[in-house]
């Protein structure tokens, strides 16, 4: 327990500033970025694949693209192409290497690595474009996830008595989940006071309260496909760069669906 408070303590002085202050404007892109990268090779390590092979590195290079915004890393190219097309090219050479191989590598192995690509690039791109447009954004969404969190595992471990998914994690429970919820509208009620929704964003608070609960179970339901993942896998932790806490992804699932969302119900 004292390794993972040091570890949490560490990780925020380093992690707080950075999305507070987001130094040059281009601080949070670059932390997206090597986000990216090592939630890319933790799953490639999970499957017992290395980062440093030419499918590693394109993988690794496509969820970059899919990260970092075209201004001011993608300018040189023409106005009328996307990232979408960019990282299109990065399925091409994927899919390229099965008529160099000769069907060695076939579409099945290539669809590992672009779904890698695609599942870590586009979250931490929505994490990346919500402090772009704005770190209240940002912070609204970071509290929900932390909130949920922290609500499923004290009332989990205080009241838990039904297993949620027992199949794919057998320690979350019903009694936890349903805490989570309560918890994170806890938080979005404070917040919310303190930055009424028709003010700062594009609902008002009541509508806000509803999409903090679908974003909680949306944050829940993340944290259970990378449990999925790693039962797969046969893995306890995505990784072991943060002791006590696992690895990037363990402490990043959740937003990797909840920013995502945001975006999509138009809170950026």
């Amino acid at each position: 327990m004292r390794r993972r408070v040091v570890t949490a303590i560490i990780a925020l002085v380093l992690f707080l500033p950075i999305i507070f202050f987001d130094f040059g404007g281009i601080s949070v892109q670059l932390l997206g970025a090597l986000l990216a990268i090592i939630g890319v090779y933790e799953l490639f390590k999970m499957k017992g694949l290395a980062l440093l092979s030419f499918e590693g590195i394109i993988s690794a290079i496509g969820a970059v693209v899919l990260v970092l915004p075209n201004n001011p890393w993608f300018s040189y190219l023409p106005d009328t192409a996307d990232k979408l097309i960019l990282f299109y090219f990065v399925v091409m050479l994927l899919l390229g290497v099965s008529v160099i191989s000769k069907n060695m590598y076939t579409i099945d192995e290539a669809g590992f690595p672009v779904l890698v690509s695609l599942y870590v690039g586009v979250g931490f791109q929505n994490f990346v474009e919500a402090r772009a447009t704005g770190l209240l954004v940002l912070l609204l969404g970071l509290f929900i996830v932390w909130a949920t969190d922290i609500g499923a595992y004290m009332i989990g471990k205080k009241y838990g008595k039904r297993q949620l998914w027992p199949e794919i994690s057998p320690n979350k429970t019903v009694e936890g989940a349903l805490g989570g919820i309560l918890s994170a509208v806890f938080v979005a009620i404070v917040f919310l006071i303190l930055y009424p929704g028709s003010l700062y964003f594009e609902y008002g608070s009541f509508i806000m309260i509803f999409w903090t609960i679908i974003l909680s179970i949306v944050g829940q339901f993340g944290d259970l496909v990378e449990s999925a993942i790693k039962r797969h896998y046969q893995v306890k932790d995505s990784g072991n760069i943060l002791p006590g806490h696992g690895g990037i992804l363990d402490r990043f699932d959740s937003m990797l669906f909840v920013f995502p969302i945001m975006h999509l119900i138009g809170l950026f």
